[in-house]
């Protein structure tokens, strides 16, 4: 089936007004240490819904005939379909079911019910999934929405690059995530279309890099492994986006889970943005070949922010650990009165904040006399620890690194 610019400019009439017409911002800091001319932000993430899936799940819903409104929908999701269906099927008085894989985090399934739907969690991924939500849509006589793999879908997704382009027809890149490939193929049509020239980059979890235009680089199909992108994560390419992804995308890169992590934490603490792993993967594909955009325009789709809480504290957690800014040094103690005050002074006394302490006499291997301290100190950077365990050890308390590669601990 072809899809083409008059589609997604009619499915942007349809939704207009139903979904947020998401801002694209430029993102200097990030430009700069890209060292791309400029980069533009279009942040999906401030859909109602989360994400731009809301886009193509409004228009498959608006297309529903009147039988099929009153039987109901079912859809199988990670969570940003989930919620785009839940959204707009409550808007529109159709009763939906959504059926996710059991590793879904919480947050989106609390949110998908919150907006009316019903959840299954069944199977292990997406493909497992879809394949309970057909055998239901079968059964009850529900009208399956796909994801991705459907034309309106494309076409509502396709919106998104309608609207970069309007407001920056002078892009030359753009770097969009992959997962079944409805945003990126919708995407690259619309913004092809518009401006022949635009390079469209597609951007995997090296876990599920289905698409990657040069396989033998990777170690795949791995999908089994966890991906903190799991709203890409997506075992088989869709029959009608694989071939518009490899007619429309300029190319398909893949980047690993640290990648992604680090992405999340440089949006979070740069640009003040709440990203899920998805959403930062095309930051992470930038960060990880800086020079293919070099001196360029380049416009980034940020599809999501439905991130568990839980989850992003841990990433910016690990990202001061990984930063010096926060350490776990073990303390070598002659085990005497007095000596804990010692060591908690000559901390104080060169900048760092003990923000926990475990004093070890029982559990440890050392002299009887002798204890170990566990302290988790702050710090302003990887220099300023390493001056911290400097005045330790000339101080006469052995101190070293635990848990971490900032300064080459263990």
């Amino acid at each position: 089936m072809s899809i083409t610019l008059a589609d997604i400019q009619s499915a942007a009439v349809s939704i207009a007004g139903a979904v947020v017409r998401t801002p694209s911002v430029s993102a200097p800091v990030l430009a700069e240490i890209l060292s791309a001319d400029q980069l533009v932000l279009k942040l999906e993430n401030l859909q109602l819904s989360g994400s731009f899936k809301a886009r193509g799940a409004l228009v498959r819903l608006l297309a529903l005939n009147e039988d099929e409104r009153q039987q109901g929908v079912i859809a199988m999701s990670a969570g940003n379909h989930a919620q785009g269906v839940g959204l707009h099927a409550r808007r529109l008085g159709i009763a939906a079911t959504i059926v996710m894989p059991r590793s879904t985090p919480f947050t989106k399934v609390e949110r998908t019910e919150a907006l009316g739907a019903k959840v299954v969690l069944e199977g292990d991924n997406l493909t497992e999934a879809e394949t309970h939500a057909r055998s239901l849509a079968q059964d009850h006589g529900l009208t399956f929405i796909h994801p991705y793999d459907d034309a309106h879908i494309i076409a509502g997704q396709g919106t998104v690059g309608l609207e970069m382009l309007t407001d920056h027809p002078d892009l030359d890149m753009l770097v969009v995530p992959v997962g079944g490939g409805g945003l990126a193929s919708g995407v690259a049509i619309a913004a092809k279309t518009l401006s022949p020239a635009i390079q469209i980059i597609g951007v995997q979890a090296v876990a599920y890099a289905t698409m990657v235009r040069k396989p033998a680089l990777h170690d795949f199909p791995q999908a089994s492994l966890q991906t903190l992108a799991e709203g890409i994560a997506v075992k088989r390419p869709g029959g009608l986006t694989r071939p518009l992804i490899d007619q429309w995308v300029d190319d398909v890169v893949s980047v690993g889970e640290a990648g992604i992590e680090h992405a999340v934490e440089l949006l979070v603490e740069r640009e003040k943005l709440v990203v899920e792993g998805a959403g930062a993967a095309p930051l992470a594909a930038m960060l990880a070949e800086p020079e293919r955009f070099r001196g360029k325009k380049v416009g980034m789709v940020i599809s999501g922010g439905n991130i568990d809480n839980r989850l992003l504290a841990s990433i910016l957690m690990r990202g001061l650990v990984r930063a010096g800014r926060l350490a776990r040094l073990r303390i070598e103690i002659s085990d005497a009165p007095g000596t804990l005050a010692k060591v908690s002074s000559l901390i104080g006394a060169n900048g760092g904040n003990i923000l926990e302490i475990y004093h070890q006499r029982l559990f440890q291997d050392v002299p009887v006399k002798y204890a170990e301290l566990d302290v988790v100190v702050e710090a302003t950077d990887t220099a300023h620890l390493r001056a911290m365990i400097d005045a330790l050890n000339q101080a006469g308390y052995p101190a070293r690194l635990l848990g971490s590669t900032a300064t080459g601990g263990e």
